[in-house]
C-alpha cells in the first residue's frame, strides 16, 4: 500500500482540499481522520480482472478498494460499480478489467484533516468513502462512513443524508 494520490488540481481534489477545514473558528475540534480510519486497505490495478476485484472485496469484507497504477492512486472501484457497471452493463468478470468500471478523479482527504470537516465533504460529494493520504503523498488508508459513525462522537445524519439525495442520473 504505497500508492500515491492522483496529481493536484485532478478532478475535485482541489475543491476537496479547500473544504476540509472547519466552517467556523468556534467548531470545536473533532477527531482527526488518522484516529478513525481503516489502515489496513488493499489496492487492485487497472488491469485486474473484475473477478479479482470483487473476490478481493469478498475476502477482506470491504465493499471498495482503491486502484493504483504502480504507486499512483489513479481511482476507486466498488462493488456497485462491479454490479452495475460490470456485470449489469454485460461485462465478462473474467475478462473485462476494474479500469473498465472504476471511478477515476477520486476525493481524497489527509490523515490529519479534522474528521467532521471529512463528514461534511462526504455528504457534499455524495461519497461513502474517502482514500486517506499522508504528508507524503503515500496511501495511508481509506476512511468510510461506517468508520465515522462508529469511531468519533459528532452525529453523521446530515452526511447520510446528503449522499441519499438522489444524483443527476437518479432524479426521474
Amino acid at each position: 500500500m504505497t500508492c500515491l494520490p492522483m496529481a493536484a488540481g485532478t478532478g475535485r481534489a482541489a475543491v476537496a482540499a479547500a473544504t476540509l477545514r472547519p466552517h467556523h473558528p468556534t467548531e470545536a475540534a473533532m477527531a482527526s481522520v488518522s484516529e478513525i480510519m481503516s489502515s489496513d486497505v488493499q489496492v487492485v490495478a487497472p488491469e485486474d480482472s473484475l473477478r479479482a476485484a470483487a473476490q478481493l472485496m469478498q475476502d477482506r469484507d470491504v465493499g471498495a478498494l482503491p486502484v493504483c497504477e504502480g504507486n499512483t492512486l489513479v481511482g476507486i472501484v466498488t462493488d456497485r460499480d462491479i454490479a452495475v457497471r460490470g456485470v449489469a452493463g454485460g461485462l465478462d468478470p473474467d475478462q473485462d478489467r476494474v479500469s473498465d468500471v472504476m471511478t477515476d478523479g477520486v476525493e481524497v482527504c489527509s490523515a490529519d484533516d479534522d474528521a467532521q470537516a471529512v463528514m461534511r465533504l462526504m455528504g457534499d460529494m455524495q461519497v461513502r468513502r474517502l482514500p486517506v493520504v499522508g504528508g507524503d503523498g503515500r496511501l495511508m488508508g481509506i476512511v468510510s462512513l461506517a468508520d465515522l459513525a462508529t469511531r468519533q462522537t459528532a452525529p453523521v445524519d446530515q452526511a447520510v443524508r446528503e449522499i441519499s439525495e438522489p444524483g443527476p442520473a437518479e432524479e426521474s
